[in-house]
């Protein structure tokens, strides 16, 4: 998706996130490799395109939020919870999700979503056949539990990488 008024306005999102900009040492060192950042940027454009089938992108939002919110990661969580105002979804829903009171949702298909990306994020062991089920038994097809199953997999790549690039920015401002 290169419409970046959806994705990440003002280009790449870890770079705004983090803070760098062309003149800043690590904006060089992470661009050193710069087809992973494409890369990294290309990957989230996609998982966050509207336009994409399956999973609703109020759907693919909300757990991102979710992932934020359970990870402590409060830059990329304020920029998909800009992203969820931006589609007007509904405020109850996002108080729900932001203090993890999932049993405030009604019962179907976000909850069984939102669970399933908090099993994930916090015990990924409990990621097992009961998890898979309760998704089927929400009426979540295949396609979609393995598009889920990758997109909590990049945020929690996401979190990390920009923590590690504000801890590092952190470290150089020390010195």
């Amino acid at each position: 998706m290169n419409d970046t008024n959806n994705a990440s306005p003002g280009g790449d999102l870890i770079d705004r996130v983090v803070g760098l900009t062309p003149d800043d040492t690590l904006h060089a060192m992470r661009h050193v490799r710069e087809k992973v950042a494409v890369a990294t940027q290309g990957s989230y454009e996609l998982f966050f395109d509207p336009a994409a089938s399956g999973l609703t992108i109020h759907e693919r939002l909300l757990v991102a939020y979710q992932a934020c919110v359970l990870s402590a990661a409060p830059g990329l969580e304020r920029h998909y919870l800009d992203m969820l105002r931006q589609y007007d979804v509904d405020a109850a829903i996002l108080d729900a999700v932001a203090r993890n009171r999932l049993e405030n949702l009604q019962p179907g298909r976000l909850p069984a979503l939102l669970a399933f990306t908090a099993k994930l994020i916090l015990k990924p062991i409990e990621g097992d056949r009961a998890a898979v089920q309760a998704l089927q038994s929400a009426g979540i097809a295949t396609p979609d539990i393995i598009t889920l199953a990758q997109l909590i997999a990049f945020l929690s790549y996401q979190v990390r990488l920009v923590a590690g690039l504000q801890a590092m920015k952190a470290l150089g401002s020390q010195s």
